[in-house]
């Protein structure tokens, strides 16, 4: 079956949706490659090779998208949670697709805001040894191995990246977004936006008085390649005019 043809209706032995393995990253069971050809090498460029082409070829079905990153631990109830739920309602009725991860906490509550608007819901979610990790408001989805792979399609085409608090993964993933704007990898025109004033704050006070006053490691302009915001209604404001992409990605 094809990425795109996947919904939560199938019934194929390898998705979830009882939510069982619907847990944080960390939380997931450890996966070794069997002892055969397909552990080599020279076997695995071959299957990035055709993940690569499997998520682009999925991805450009959407030509209109706004990412939403952000912790799977949050859950239905919590102001994070319902925050993302509400702006993914938002965007979709000014025409986007949400795109999440298509596991838990945030990515859970994005793909419900979209699902809830009659919208696009879009998971990009990983490959289990027997199941897929996917959240039960998933409409579209696609599946990955490599989780670098799976980065790089959820960074990819979308007109804006909303970051919500989150932990380790969620940092990764917004500095390496930032870091690709600061060197011109993909336009500066695309809105970063940070949502969660007592969350993000700290962090952008710790690059302004360290990482810039005190060792000099960025430039000034660095500290405006993001919105920190703290409401969804705000985030909408900047997102909803968020150009087309224009630029060649990476």
């Amino acid at each position: 079956m094809e990425p795109s043809q996947i919904t939560p209706n199938d019934t194929a032995p390898n998705v979830v949706s009882d939510g069982k393995m619907n847990v944080p990253e960390s939380k997931l069971p450890a996966f070794k490659e069997p002892a055969d050809f397909r552990a080599s090498l020279h076997w695995r460029i071959f299957r990035i090779i055709a993940e690569f082409v499997d998520g682009w070829q999925f991805l450009a079905s959407f030509q209109k998208t706004i990412t939403f990153f952000g912790s799977a631990r949050f859950q239905p109830g919590d102001k994070w949670y319902e925050e993302a739920r509400t702006l993914g309602k938002m965007l979709v009725g000014e025409g986007f697709g949400i795109v999440t991860g298509g596991g838990p906490g945030i990515m859970q509550a994005g793909n419900q805001g979209a699902s809830e608007a009659n919208g696009q819901s879009i998971g990009l979610n990983i490959k289990l040894p027997v199941e897929q990790r996917i959240n039960p408001y998933v409409k579209e989805s696609a599946a990955f191995h490599y989780f670098f792979v799976r980065k790089l399609m959820m960074s990819y085409a979308a007109r804006a990246y909303v970051f919500f608090p989150g932990g380790l993964g969620t940092l990764d993933e917004v500095f390496e977004i930032l870091t690709l704007i600061q060197t011109k990898k993909i336009s500066q025109q695309i809105p970063v936006v940070l949502v969660g004033k007592e969350f993000w704050s700290p962090i952008h006070n710790w690059l302004t008085e360290s990482i810039f006053k005190q060792l000099h490691a960025i430039d000034e302009q660095d500290l405006s390649l993001y919105t920190i915001v703290d409401t969804a209604q705000e985030a909408y404001e900047i997102v909803k005019n968020a150009p087309p992409r224009d630029d060649l990605f990476y």
